[in-house]
């Protein structure tokens, strides 16, 4: 079985007076591909924001690696550098494609060469490779998508979250995240993706995790690809996925 790498006990998220996130336990583990599944305001962009350690829980414990989190200091900012969250609209700086790729890299240190190498090959995987001299706004939504994916896996993170990253993307650019995203398990990395396609766990063989209303209603993490599907629709049935 798989090494456990976040481990939810008890976590809530308030804002306010209205609660945002009740996920009473969750186990995500090494190496595997998640979906949450759920309506706008159901709560996955917390999820994933307190998975990056961006937000810390009103309450509860998240532990990373086996370890507590600590949410202050040099121990959060270890946490963070192993974990990348890539936002539904991402922003890209001023600047050339190769200067937004190149900023992730600064706190490595690593050699100019090395640096332009892992530029290269990051943009070849996302299929833009000579892109590098482009300019950043100027791109189409769909190529904006594949470059913040392709400078946060220049990061090499154990973990990639990724906010609907298929929405209102061209069909060339999500058949190229498509194909990327899914081969990353088997690299070692962990994947939690929020999407609103019922077709997405089987296509992609992810586990389903469920929220409605900020509530945790799908822990049944062990049923992935087809099942992962008819997990979905039994949730859709029921009116928990709204």
């Amino acid at each position: 079985m798989a090494t456990s790498i976040y481990q939810l006990d008890a976590v809530r998220q308030r804002f306010a007076s209205k609660l945002a996130l009740d996920v009473p336990a969750l186990t995500l583990r090494a190496g595997r591909m998640y979906t949450l599944a759920g309506p706008n305001g159901s709560g996955k962009t917390t999820l994933l924001s307190v998975l990056g350690f961006l937000l810390r829980p009103s309450s509860g414990e998240v532990r990373f690696d086996g370890e507590p989190v600590a949410w202050t200091g040099a121990a959060l900012l270890r946490v963070r550098r192993q974990v990348t969250l890539v936002h539904q609209t991402p922003y890209l700086f001023a600047g050339t494609v190769e200067e937004n790729l190149g900023i992730g890299l600064r706190h490595l240190e690593l050699p100019p060469e090395e640096a332009r190498a892992r530029v290269a090959r990051a943009l070849a995987a996302v299929d833009l490779a000579g892109h590098e001299r482009r300019v950043a706004r100027a791109l189409s939504q769909g190529e904006t998508q594949r470059v913040a994916l392709a400078r946060a896996l220049l990061l090499e993170p154990r973990v990639l979250l990724l906010d609907e990253p298929l929405a209102n993307v061209d069909r060339k650019s999500a058949g190229i995240l498509e194909r990327l995203v899914a081969a990353l398990p088997a690299a070692g990395r962990t994947v939690v993706m929020s999407s609103h396609d019922p077709d997405h766990p089987s296509r992609f063989g992810s586990e389903v995790i469920a929220l409605h209303e900020g509530v945790l209603v799908s822990p049944r993490q062990e049923r992935g690809g087809e099942a992962g599907a008819a997990e979905w629709h039994r949730a859709a049935a029921e009116g928990s996925l709204g």
